[in-house]
């Protein structure tokens, strides 16, 4: 909204033209979001304790987890204002890109949110029926992939893009829909499965988030497409915006979330970024970079899977110790602050690996 405020205000004052560069309104996003949390943050979690709004820890997890029965949940609710908030103010609000990123994150939110909330009222750690969760999910995914589809304007917004491999592209037809089903879905799934330990999830998220903004960037610019050899989409680039909140948002939550966790963000925070990654780098033609990047959510999904998939067919014998793969690790001695480090360590590297496809091609 201050954007459009500025766009009709320059002619009288030329100094709001820097508004016009995406850069700053990215750096404006960050800074807003975070800004926000920091002012916001405190009075939610007061409310939450006044509302009695406490986790259910499962009582068949890692037992130091026990100590964290009450502790504050659906802070996911702060980042998901921030990151409205940052985007409204900042975001041309004209880019299709903007509005579906934003409609995946808060109707995801929103599923999330009936989850935590049946949690906490029936004290029950499992929350919302999965076929019930699992249906809107999948209700939501599947529309906004459709509509995704039908208002692609050139080819390349329903290809599937290589990445270190110069001007390879598979185009998907009506696949799309079901491809970007997958992604936005699996990747929703995969960042609430990494939320188990405190700043787990939310750090490997801001990492992720900002090098989407990149990608949106550079991927929204035609001279940077040109040269880094990506596909060149017109009005992409705000969703640099979006991901800059989502990082600020992110941060500000962290301060609040690090060890030991004064609030958890619960499914209301953890399903929305998660979908808001997927939806971005579908948007960008991202989604196997999306995959390098995220390998941590990679990994903690495919742990529970094998799992699940070993336990069933090897009559109750187990690969790991406890899944998602970070219980494993506690269950073998390492102290909380160690995985959770060690995690975002990793992450970072795979970002880096991640960024370097915008030229390695």
């Amino acid at each position: 909204m201050l954007y459009h405020l500025a766009q009709w205000l320059q002619a009288d004052y030329s100094f709001l033209r820097l508004f016009n560069y995406l850069t700053v309104r990215a750096v404006l996003g960050i800074l807003t979001a975070l800004i926000f949390s920091f002012v916001f943050g405190p009075l939610l979690i007061e409310r939450l304790y006044q509302f009695k709004f406490g986790q259910p820890i499962r009582d068949d997890g890692p037992a130091s987890h026990l100590k964290k029965t009450g502790t504050p949940t659906m802070g996911g609710l702060l980042i998901l204002a921030a990151i409205t908030v940052a985007t409204l103010l900042w975001a041309n609000l004209t880019s299709k890109f903007v509005w579906f990123a934003l409609a995946v994150t808060l109707a995801f939110g929103a599923v999330g949110f009936a989850d935590d909330y049946i949690k906490i009222k029936h004290k029950n750690p499992k929350g919302l029926i999965a076929r019930k969760k699992y249906f809107w999910l999948s209700l939501t995914g599947f529309s906004v992939s459709l509509a995704i589809y039908l208002t692609a304007k050139t080819p390349v917004e329903t290809a599937l893009i290589v990445p270190f491999l110069k001007g390879v592209s598979i185009p998907l037809g009506v696949f799309f829909v079901v491809w970007t089903y997958l992604v936005i879905v699996g990747s929703s799934n995969a960042v609430n499965l990494t939320d188990g330990l405190d700043g787990l999830a939310i750090m490997p998220t801001v990492l992720v988030a900002s090098a989407l903004a990149v990608f949106a960037y550079c991927t929204g610019n035609v001279k940077f497409a040109q040269y880094l050899g990506i596909p060149y989409i017109a009005g992409v680039g705000e969703l640099a915006v979006f991901c800059t909140a989502i990082a600020g948002a992110g941060l500000g939550f962290l301060w609040f979330n690090a060890y030991p966790a004064q609030v958890f963000m619960g499914d209301v925070g953890a399903l929305a970024l998660g979908a808001a990654l997927g939806v971005v780098a579908v948007l960008v033609r991202q989604e196997l970079v999306l995959a390098i990047m995220g390998g941590v959510f990679v990994a903690e999904t495919i742990s529970v899977a094998l799992q699940v998939g070993y336990f069933k067919y090897s009559g109750g014998k187990r690969i790991f110790r406890m899944a998602p793969l970070h219980h494993h690790y506690e269950l073998k001695g390492w102290a909380e602050p160690k995985i959770i480090v060690r995690f975002w360590i990793i992450t970072l590297i795979l970002v880096l690996i991640g960024l370097s496809t915008l030229k390695i091609r």
